[in-house]
């Protein structure tokens, strides 16, 4: 496997790519049966194992999801808090191991894991509560000094959130919308209530004691095991990306509502991929607290995900920039969502007039108001004033010495004036996201050969099918010849023909032809998601849906077994046959294409790239 990383690693210097990330998140890392609780966790026996796999094959690193604590109801991340860790990512094996965590107890908790090979995110919330509740009562005293100093130096959002589950054992109710108001608004309390919500924030902290100081252990185990595996991960050359989600979760709106616009929310705008649109109910920043209080929340926030990372994945940065926003208490969510507005870009909304940035004369009135050339034109003191959130990010990141290759803005088929305005004076760039291209458009966004540089490309993420899947419908459908005639165009072969002929007589040829274009450039950042690595066809998160099959999608504890059958049999991505075949289209390299073949081995099928003389 280090001649494999080897090899690869000469590939992408060869094609220009400067970063190769592979997608995964927390909960769908393998378990091996000696530590698994039912849910992925980075430092257990299966998270390591699958960092050293993604190492041999020649990552520069994982791209993580977010990393809040989610819910027993609710498995997304992105509703996940913004500052707590998720302690269902603990590892118990290590806990065992540090004396921590009972014996009894850890064969208990891995006893009780629900089976199969989806993670059932109720019954393993319930084990893990069960598991650290024992290690608590067994707490040493070394472990309480270092439970006081890190909750001593994470008090600013610390105590809100422990205060938070005070109040929910307080009111044995989770949604803090029914709590009386004095505890509704305990952190952002009246007029004239300052001093009685202070006096109420000690008594809960004086009667809750127990669990507030459980918090903070679970908390300090949480932070600790995170530093344990990004130190594995460096030890290997590989770097953690974090995810900086859009979405605020219910818990944060309570714990910081000062610094939010009480009456509306933020979604998404009808799209190519959502055509209804999507209400997300996310919070927003309140803008004229932007050079105060709302400010320092969101450079608290960030400078947190910054500092355990070394990357960072900009979910939706259209948020931060130009929401897409709408009044929250209509009956039909959807309707309102579609009937939104931007909130810096609508001068002609009453209500939404005192925020707007660009003026009436700057729009293109015969468009959609969700187009992307909805603003026309701005100035540049304008773009700066769009930038305000954006610009506090970027300067962050480079005080931590990130550069743009460790930045990666989710921008998807939409690209509103405004947004683009200002990820382009950061050199940053878009997804293209290969399966949803469109063959009839040839200016489309998400075709490779579209692509600038500074763009990340993708054939999928965790909010689509697999290729694998993808390309089976296409083929279903009767697609695969149109498909396989533009990608003989990507590869430029001696014989097109044959090679569209041969592309086309089976979508798992499809498949892997579609997964060596993204080497093609002129994209030099690429990003891979789990599934489409390992040729599963599952996919992890429908958007739009609630159901217990998203999110808890797994990989396999013989991951590597089943991955060597699946690329042996052409129904798994083989990267240095990828490489090969993208060096080879591009002309550079043949001796280096040749070595990557020969590590590869036999093709499962015809070769879909025949060897230039």
């Amino acid at each position: 496997m280090s001649e494999t990383r080897t090899l690869v690693r000469r590939a992408l210097e060869a094609l220009g790519v400067r970063r190769l990330l592979l997608g995964v998140h927390d909960a769908a890392l393998p378990g091996d049966p000696a530590d698994d609780a039912g849910r992925g966790a980075p430092l257990s026996l299966g998270g390591r194992a699958f960092l050293r796999f993604a190492q041999d094959l020649g990552f520069d690193g994982l791209q993580l999801g977010p990393q809040g604590r989610t819910s027993e109801i609710d498995a997304s991340p992105y509703d996940g808090t913004l500052f707590s860790r998720n302690t269902l990512s603990l590892a118990l094996g290590p806990l065992r191991e540090e004396g921590i965590l009972p014996e009894e107890t850890f064969r208990e908790a891995i006893g009780s894991r629900p089976s199969g090979e989806r993670v059932v995110h109720a019954a393993v919330f319930r084990n893990m509560d069960r598991a650290l509740r024992a290690a608590f009562a067994t707490s040493t005293r070394d472990l309480d000094e270092r439970r006081l100093a890190f909750a001593a130096e994470n008090a600013d959002w610390l105590e809100r959130d422990a205060l938070h589950e005070a109040l929910c054992a307080e009111h044995r109710e989770g949604d803090w919308l029914r709590w009386p108001e004095r505890d509704r608004r305990l952190f952002h309390p009246a007029a004239g209530e300052e001093n009685a919500a202070r006096s109420r924030r000690e008594e809960l902290l004086c009667k809750h004691a127990a669990l507030v100081a459980r918090y903070q252990f679970e908390q300090l185990l949480a932070h600790e095991q995170h530093w344990a595996f990004r130190a594995e991960a460096k030890s290997v050359a590989l770097g953690l990306y974090g995810d900086l989600q859009i979405g605020v979760s219910h818990q944060d709106i309570w714990s910081w509502a000062a610094v939010f616009l009480p009456s509306l929310r933020m979604g998404a705008p009808p799209s190519r991929t959502n055509p209804a649109g999507q209400p997300w109910n996310y919070a927003l920043l309140d803008p004229a607290r932007y050079e105060g209080a709302a400010l320092r929340f969101f450079r608290r926030r960030i400078e947190k995900v910054l500092g355990e990372f070394d990357g960072l994945r900009i979910d939706h940065p259209h948020g931060l920039i130009d929401p897409w926003i709408y009044p929250t208490g209509e009956p039909d969510p959807f309707h309102a969502v579609q009937n939104g507005a931007r909130l810096f870009s609508s001068p002609d909304v009453p209500h939404l007039a005192a925020y707007a940035i660009a003026r009436d004369d700057q729009l293109d009135r015969t468009l959609p108001r969700h187009a992307d050339a909805w603003v026309r034109e701005l100035t540049g003191a304008q773009v700066s004033r769009y930038a305000t959130l954006f610009d506090t990010l970027i300067a962050a990141a480079r005080k931590r010495g990130l550069a743009a290759d460790d930045l990666v803005a989710e921008v998807l088929s939409t690209l509103p004036y405004p947004v683009g305005r200002v990820i382009a004076r950061h050199g940053l760039g878009r997804f293209r996201v290969l399966q949803k291209m469109r063959l009839d458009d040839p200016g489309d966004v998400y075709r490779s050969e579209n692509a600038a540089p500074e763009d990340w490309i993708m054939v999928g993420n965790h909010d689509t099918d697999p290729i694998w899947r993808v390309a089976e419908r296409w083929h279903e459908a009767g697609l695969g010849p149109a498909h396989a005639s533009h990608l003989a165009g990507r590869f430029s072969p001696p014989d097109p023909t044959r090679f569209a002929e041969t592309v086309a007589s089976d979508p798992t040829r499809l498949a892997r032809a579609r997964l060596a274009e993204l080497f093609l450039g002129p994209a030099q950042h690429v990003s891979i998601f789990f599934s489409d690595l390992l040729g599963m066809r599952e996919p992890y998160n429908r958007p739009g849906t609630i159901s217990d099959e998203n999110w808890s999608a797994r990989i396999p504890s013989d991951f590597r077994k089943r991955y060597g059958e699946d690329v042996g049999r052409g129904r798994a991505l083989d990267l240095p046959r990828a490489l090969a075949m993208a060096l080879r289209a591009r002309r550079i390299e043949g001796q280096l294409a040749s070595w990557l073949e020969e590590r590869a081995g036999p093709d499962p099928a015809a070769p879909v790239l025949p060897s230039r003389a």
